[in-house]
């Protein structure tokens, strides 16, 4: 990736409106151009990496983004103190608000982005379509009117057909998104649309689009600078998605061909011609089968996937960013533009795959990023770090290249499976699994992947292996014998393992997805361990030993192992396929069961309980919905775990509630299960 060094035109110092990984992938490249870099942060982020890796720092507010990352008074105030010249807005926030656009260009600073008219026009994609319709762009049948009631909404839906999209018609990133398969759920995924979208956008305008099922989500980078010129980077496919927000993305589209890509690139080009844009965006399509493809949107900003972009061209899209935004000429025509091998993303997010991919929020106690040919991460957490309910649950992006597409893969999943992230779910485990169902593998994937391969009951791990448990075991044996170790005075080294009884078995008992596993360890000398869970034994040998990783060795294959030891009952773990949080239970504190078991509703994590659905006394069926909860950005229907009646409703709708806070209680009933 290609960084000259040199300062991009006038621009000496650049604050970035942003914060976690963009705004420490915008100072790398800023920095290394000899620009000088500010960094704004809130009360959450006081000692966030993203702050350390400026030059200066402003705090702009409260933790709330409203209060802060939003605030636009309050980013342009730290700007002028700053003494900056320029604003980067990243992605998400400020970026795509086209007034905040205005404003900065109105105090005298440069907006690195498109012009405020271009956003303003493809920021709404009813009026970006409308822009679009006398282009040769071609655009998904759907519904962009300016009535908003239910009643037109509905009427509308019958005319476009069933399934269809619901989408916001002022943002992205999956916010304000529903895919409706019936003229009944369309009501209720109506207001929930609009709430999302009225949260995350300040404006709860809704359209209408035919759903194509099967299709790929594909996308072309494109560039502008204020000379008049306008390239195409290539395309992306971001077709792996849950909940429509993206989860893997890859460059080439593994079903691109030459002439393909001129079209869709020659259409995405036309699409910034149109709005006279300038800088980096992305034009979103899907595409069929059939090679059809169909403009949804145009992202007015650079994306989150922007590094499989910069693997297979290797050109730094920041720095191109920042040259135009300094008046320069696009580096690069068309015809110097190359593509050399493949590149595939994920993103590491803080979230429960096995709990519907809901958010996680809390400590992340130990992390680790492997260094690797072919890979780069980016992200904004370090070990320490809190991920708070306030922003995104995205906490790093894994980038792996390769001479082609499997050679990528491959090397993805082995990084993946070095990576460890400690402290709260995250849905590591499930991209490595994604990463080799052999659908993808084979390059198949559309955007009914996830729930193609998962069905209805989503995501689960396969059974706990032998040697995951063994592994897993040794670990906590030799994490709880170091402990011991580092409080005793006078022991020799020599004396570890070491018994005048002989044989020194420790016993492990765990609860893991249900099922009670007992493990007992015994030191055999020499490094070595041997584990006994029962009519079964498995034997390793350490190779290395960290205070938070280890490498032991098993049936002839080296096994690498993150931890962290949380106290002397609870060991978090890293596995090679899976992460693991063990409570030995005899140690631990015996837990007392809640009455009513599956009948408590606690708030899955921090966040505003926008609603409650039903009422003490009513009768509520298994699965049904009964709350509402607003955190990460996103709505999130709370269900009821059993059927039964409703016995005592504790938290009130429109409150804040913290993350184990009780909701309600239900009274289970045999009848209502059924």
């Amino acid at each position: 990736m290609s960084t000259t060094g040199t300062t991009a035109g006038s621009l000496a110092c650049v604050l970035i409106a942003n914060r976690g990984e963009i705004a420490c992938r915008v100072a790398r490249t800023a920095r290394a151009m000899g620009l000088r870099t500010v960094a704004v942060y809130s009360d959450a982020d006081a000692d966030a990496p993203h702050v350390q890796a400026c030059d200066d720092r402003q705090h702009v507010g409260a933790s709330a983004p409203a209060e802060s990352y939003l605030n636009a008074e309050r980013i342009l105030a730290a700007a002028r103190a700053a003494g900056a010249d320029a604003i980067h807005p990243g992605y998400g926030f400020l970026s795509e608000n086209a007034a905040f656009a205005r404003a900065v260009e109105a105090g005298g600073l440069t907006f690195i982005g498109p012009p405020a008219a271009a956003v303003d026009i493809m920021g709404d994609k009813a009026r970006a379509k409308r822009h679009l319709a006398d282009t040769d762009v071609p655009c998904i049948p759907g519904y962009d009117g300016d009535d908003q009631s239910d009643a037109a909404l509905v009427a509308a839906g019958a005319s476009v057909g069933y399934p269809l999209m619901i989408k916001a018609a002022a943002g992205g990133g999956g916010r304000g998104m529903r895919l409706v398969d019936d003229a009944a759920s369309l009501a209720p995924a109506l207001a929930l649309a609009r709430a999302e979208a009225r949260g995350a956008f300040g404006d709860d305008t809704l359209i209408l689009e035919r759903a194509l099922i099967g299709a790929r989500h594909v996308e072309v980078q494109v560039f502008a600078d204020r000379h008049g010129n306008v390239v195409h980077l290539g395309e992306r496919d971001c077709s792996v998605q849950r909940r429509h927000q993206k989860v893997i993305e890859e460059a080439p589209c593994p079903v691109m061909t030459d002439a393909l890509r001129a079209r869709m690139g020659e259409a995405a080009c036309n699409v910034a011609r149109a709005v006279d844009y300038v800088g980096a965006g992305t034009v979103e399509f899907l595409l069929t089968d059939a090679h059809e493809f169909f403009f949804l949107e145009m992202n007015t900003r650079l994306q989150v996937e922007h590094p499989v972009t910069e693997s297979i061209t290797g050109f730094d899209l920041v720095e191109w960013q920042l040259r135009v935004a300094a008046g320069e000429a696009l580096p690069a025509a068309q015809s110097d533009i190359r593509f050399d091998g493949h590149a595939i993303e994920v993103r590491l997010c803080a979230e429960d795959p096995a709990q519907d991919f809901i958010p996680s929020t809390g400590i992340l106690h130990a992390w680790h990023a492997p260094e690797r040919p072919g890979i780069r991460i980016d992200t904004g957490v370090s070990a320490g770090s809190e991920v708070s309910p306030f922003y995104d649950s995205m906490v790093a992006k894994v980038i792996a290249s390769g001479a082609d597409r499997e050679q990528a893969r491959r090397r993805l999943v082995e990084a993946l499976g070095e990576l460890g992230a400690l402290g709260l779910a995250t849905n590591r485990d499930f991209l490595l699994h994604a990463l080799e169902v052999p659908a993808f593998a084979r390059g198949e994937a559309t955007t009914a992947f996830i729930e193609a391969t998962y069905g209805r009951d989503g995501f689960s791990l396969p059974p706990l292996s032998d040697a995951e448990l063994a592994v897993a075991a040794t670990t906590h044996f030799l994490a709880l014998r170091a402990r011991a170790y580092a409080a005793s005075a006078g022991v020799a080294p020599e004396l570890l393992d070491w018994s005048s009884t002989g044989e020194l078995c420790t016993h492990l008992r765990y609860l893991i997805d249900d099922v009670e596993h007992h493990a007992r360890v015994l030191p055999l000398g020499g490094a070595g361990y041997r584990v006994d869970l029962g009519d079964r034994m498995v034997e390793m040998t350490l190779r290395t030993y960290a205070p938070t990783a280890l490498t032991v060795l098993l049936d002839g294959q080296s096994i690498d192992t993150l931890f962290h030891l949380l106290d002397e009952a609870t060991l978090l773990v890293a596995l090679p396929r899976r992460t693991l949080e063990l409570r030995n239970l005899s140690l631990s504190a015996p837990e007392t069961e809640e009455a009513g078991g599956g009948g408590v509703l606690r708030a899955p994590m921090h966040g505003q309980l926008l609603e409650i659905d039903v009422k003490a006394g009513e009768v509520v069926t298994k699965g049904q919905r009964v709350a509402v909860l607003e955190a990460m950005k996103m709505q999130h229907e709370l269900l009821a775990g059993i059927g039964g009646v409703v016995a005592s409703i504790t938290a009130m709708a429109g409150t804040q509630v913290a993350a184990d806070d009780l909701i309600l209680e239900i009274t289970p009933d045999t009848a209502s299960e059924e």
